[in-house]
């Protein structure tokens, strides 16, 4: 059994492997088999870079914490800013993605598809994060794995291989584990397995776990001036040309959050069940059904505000909660005809997520702040600013289906064929609900959809509800993602030794996008797109129609790929090419080509000219696309597999080059453009890197393991709507580090009465990494300025001459011209240690993670126009235990 959730899961999937096995008495490297190609192989016999680690090995790694054990992940960057608010990035494919306060409502597509068994589970801004317990092993392929894998699999695919239902023997087992954070609460967490053979030909197992997480950042008491948000709605209106009479003189409401001040309050409880049942229908076919039940609750933010003393404190105005809560029915049916092995594969999840986010932020980014929270137009003596509390309430369901059935040929030809067909419908269903400042602006919310009545909403998900004086905006979407596709790859051993493979999968998607907003009938707008001509005329009018039919014509604005009801589809065939070579039984060559791809996006706000239409400006003319493009990436690798020295050595090697066109990422600028996320492309980019891991059995009783990542990534052509906004060409994708590595060590040895006692320790270091796609690092800490009266202290790299950012002389509170830059996540260095003692069935760990105390800055958060900090738990000792009935 493990103690991890997914997010944990992947960390130490990515982790070099430090493991032995008995082979003949003599210690040997275990040999795991993984369905990396949908086949059943060794590892070291799949040629394509692969890690994977048992259950066992995730066992001794001690996992317990996405955001602790980043340092296990060389070669993976990730964004988000919480349990269940995390997206992962493998070899530096990484990009910005959408604020997770709308992240249901308008997002990428993620790049690196994750799995549990046979179920994609991988989801835009809110990945599904399951609690990884009772596990076989943990795979991960880097590079695209589209042809196999299908749409979000462009950097990589991830998959959690769960323990089936035993039909030989009954088991069960339990693990506890007890742990107290420096500076925060204590957690502890109890997991239990119990495997039943109930006849021969029906056999049920169960997992169950809790997990509370205790929090260490404190909301402490905000003081004026010191993130009180004082002159912050004036800051934003003075730089962009706003509607204050006197801005600089205008009074200022400060908000107070006296009432939710607290010690350790961003804490985290999963709990859940997985239920399986396996029947042996005869000698060759064998029916699963799985289910997992989970919820996961947290309150509070992860992030710590870099202005406070110390590395533990923020200011939040608004009690915070996330309560994300999932049913996950999946089935496999496997069997034979003949020689032919089929296996059909199919799943339905049920998705609901209830968050409250503090967004006081929000009114730091624009020229909207003065609208919406301050008394303007009168008298000057008239005006002021008023509190600008404000918070962001979502209601979200998620249904997914899939079905998928492919065919297997023998395994043991010199020819092999995997082929099948793959149904996925994803619906997001998303109701969201904002109070921004104190003053709203839309007590009578009168945007109908389907005919509401004055003074309702009434929407897809609204059923017609009166939100009261409280809400200021409303989003209310359905949006829905269909994809079928047909995929095979041909192996044809040439010789005994040289084996060719091709791949190749078809595919089409389509992309509903179906709402409203409180200012915008979002049907309506996408389906005038897809009809064009008269469609647009009616729908915006004859002036701003006739510049949207202009812009179209000229190019400035691409709809072709929406029918007539508004709906985006696309079709493609992507490939893959691979030789390998076995130069003896222990070392494989091979060389690889494989494409993967990003789906496109529909922007509810799509064809809306820029608000900032300066003369000379990055915004002049522009017009928000009606949908990103597809973002696809073509990847060439050479590697090695090898164990040496009589399997005591193992090392691996791959060395590849990523080239990406036409590369999405989310924009959110209300200043210039508006006050709704969209998704754009940014240009192309390229990826060279090179990847090492080794495990060296050192002696009969010390195993030395680890890991090295060296990535080169650099943005090659932007497009044109990004010059001066985006860093330029030649910079770096976004949260990538050059360099990172680990070192890790296992001793164990025979102690009396057959006990064994064992001692793991591990280093890490991971290097410096640039925030987002965007260089606004000065903007922001200039309204940090105003905000706290202080800077964030945070590095930033100037990447655009003062003067050229955004392309016109934009200048700060004193006067001088912004540049361009964006801020430097810093290297660190962490440490981890444990100890204990195993006999037969039972196991007792003391464990010391975080060894040094340091505080990690994993990601920079810039969602509300004011840096957060994300990083790691405080140093955490703990005792594991646990017992196998056997």
């Amino acid at each position: 059994m493990k103690k991890a959730k997914l997010s944990c899961a992947i960390i130490a999937a990515l982790s070099a492997p430090y493991v032995s096995a008995e082979d003949d008495n003599k210690n040997q490297l275990e040999v795991i088999e993984v369905t990396a190609s949908k086949r059943t192989e060794s590892i070291q016999d799949v040629p394509v870079a692969v890690t994977a680690l048992s259950g066992e090995n995730l066992k001794n790694l001690g996992i317990s914490s996405f955001q602790d054990y980043i340092e296990f992940l060389p070669n993976v960057t990730f964004q988000g800013t919480g349990p269940g608010q995390n997206e992962v990035y493998i070899r530096g494919a990484a990009t910005t993605q959408t604020g997770i306060a709308v992240s249901s409502v308008q997002a990428l597509q993620p790049s690196v598809a994750i799995y549990l068994d046979e179920q994609p589970i991988s989801m835009q801004g809110r990945n599904l994060d399951v609690y990884a317990t009772d596990l076989q092993r943990v795979e991960v392929l880097p590079g695209p794995q589209g042809t196999l894998f299908g749409a979000s699999s462009q950097a990589g695919t991830v998959r959690l291989i769960t323990n089936k239902p035993d039909h030989s023997d009954f088991s069960a087992g339990v693990d506890i584990d007890f742990s107290t954070t420096k500076g925060g609460d204590n957690s502890n967490a109890v997991e239990a397995y119990i495997n039943l053979p109930i006849t021969e030909d029906f056999a049920f197992r169960v997992a169950a776990y809790s997990d509370y997480q205790g929090g260490w950042i404190d909301n402490v008491r905000s003081v004026p001036g010191q993130g009180g948000y004082i002159g912050s709605a004036v800051h934003i209106d003075r730089i962009s040309g706003g509607v204050l009479a006197d801005p600089a003189n205008t009074p200022v409401e400060s908000p107070t959050n006296d009432e939710l001040v607290e010690d350790d309050y961003n804490d985290a409880t999963y709990a859940g069940a997985r239920f399986s049942f396996s029947y042996l229908i005869n000698d060759d076919w064998s029916l699963l059904v799985q289910h997992t039940a989970q919820t996961l609750e947290t309150e509070g933010v992860f992030a710590y505000d870099p202005s406070y003393e110390g590395e533990s404190s923020v200011s939040r105005f608004e009690p915070e909660s996330n309560e994300d809560e999932f049913g996950l029915t999946t089935w496999t049916l496997e069997g034979r005809l003949n020689q032919l092995e089929i296996v059909y594969a199919g799943g339905y999840l049920d998705r609901k997520i209830d968050s409250t986010i503090d967004y006081i932020g929000y009114t730091n980014g624009g020229a909207f702040a003065a609208y919406y929270a301050c008394t303007y137009g009168g008298a000057p003596e008239d005006e002021i600013c008023h509190n600008p509390e404000g918070f962001y309430k979502e209601n979200t369901e998620n249904k997914r289906v899939t079905h998928e059935l492919r065919f297997n040929t023998p395994a043991e030809k010199d020819w092999r064929v995997t082929a099948g067909v793959f149904y996925d419908s994803l619906e997001v269903n998303s109701l969201g609900l904002f109070q921004l400042g104190a003053e709203a602006k839309f007590n009578n919310l009168n945007r109908t959809l389907n005919g509401g009545r004055d003074g309702q909403f009434e929407g897809i998900n609204s059923s017609g509800s009166n939100f009261g004086p409280l809400v200021s905006f409303v989003n209310d979407v359905t949006h829905e993602v269909n994809q079928i596709a047909a995929f095979g790859q041909f192996e044809y051993d040439l010789t005994d030794k040289l084996t060719v493979s091709l791949g190749a999968r078809w595919y089409e998607v389509e992309d509903i996008y179906l709402g409203a907003t409180t200012s915008d009938d979002v049907t309506e707008r996408i389906r005038a797109f897809g009809q064009g001509g008269q469609a647009i005329l009616d729908q915006f009018g004859q002036e701003e129609g006739s510049s949207i039919l202009a812009a179209i014509e000229s190019g400035q604005l691409e709809t072709d790929l929406l029918d007539d009801n508004g709906v985006l589809k696309v079709n493609d065939t992507i490939f893959r090419f691979s030789i390998d070579y076995k130069l003896n039984k222990d070392v494989l060559l091979f060389a690889n080509y494989s494409e993967g791809f990003r789906p496109p996006v529909t922007a509810r706000t799509g064809g809306n000219l820029a608000r900032n239409q300066t003369a000379g400006s990055a915004f002049e003319n522009f017009r928000i696309p009606v949908y990103s493009l597809t973002d696809t990436l073509d990847n060439y690798e050479l590697g090695l597999k090898g164990d040496f020295f009589d399997s005591i050595l193992r090392f691996n090697a791959t060395a590849y080059y990523s080239d990406i066109k036409d590369l999405q990422t989310s924009r959110f600028d209300p200043t210039n453009i508006a006050f709704f996320y969209f998704t754009d492309n940014v240009g192309e980019a390229e990826i060279k890197g090179l990847d090492i891991d080794f495990t060296w059995l050192a002696t009969d009783n010390l195993v030395i393991s680890g890991a090295l990542s060296l990535l080169d990534t650099e943005i090659t052509r932007l497009n044109s709507t990004l010059v001066n906004l985006a860093p330029p060409v030649g910079s770096s994708l976004p949260y990538s580090a050059d360099v990172s590595g680990n070192l890790r060590a296992r001793y164990y040895h025979e102690m009396e009465n057959g006990m064994e006692g064992f001692i793991n320790a591990s280093i890490s270091y991971t290097g410096d990494r640039l925030s987002g796609m965007f260089s606004n690092a000065n903007i922001y800490e200039d309204t940090h300025q105003l905000v706290y009266g202080t800077g964030s202290g945070l590095e930033i790299e100037q990447e655009i001459a003062p003067g050229q950012f955004q392309g016109v002389n934009y200048t700060d509170r004193n006067g001088n011209a912004f540049g361009g830059g964006r801020y430097v996540a810093q290297g660190y260095v962490l440490a981890n240690l444990s100890f204990g003692v195993t006999k037969d069935d039972w196991r007792v760990e003391l464990y010391i993670d975080n060894l040094t105390d340091k505080s990690a800055q994993l990601y920079i958060d810039e969602q509300q126009f004011t840096p957060k900090v994300v990083t790691n738990r405080p140093r955490t000792i703990g005792l594991r235990m646990s017992y196998d009935f056997l």
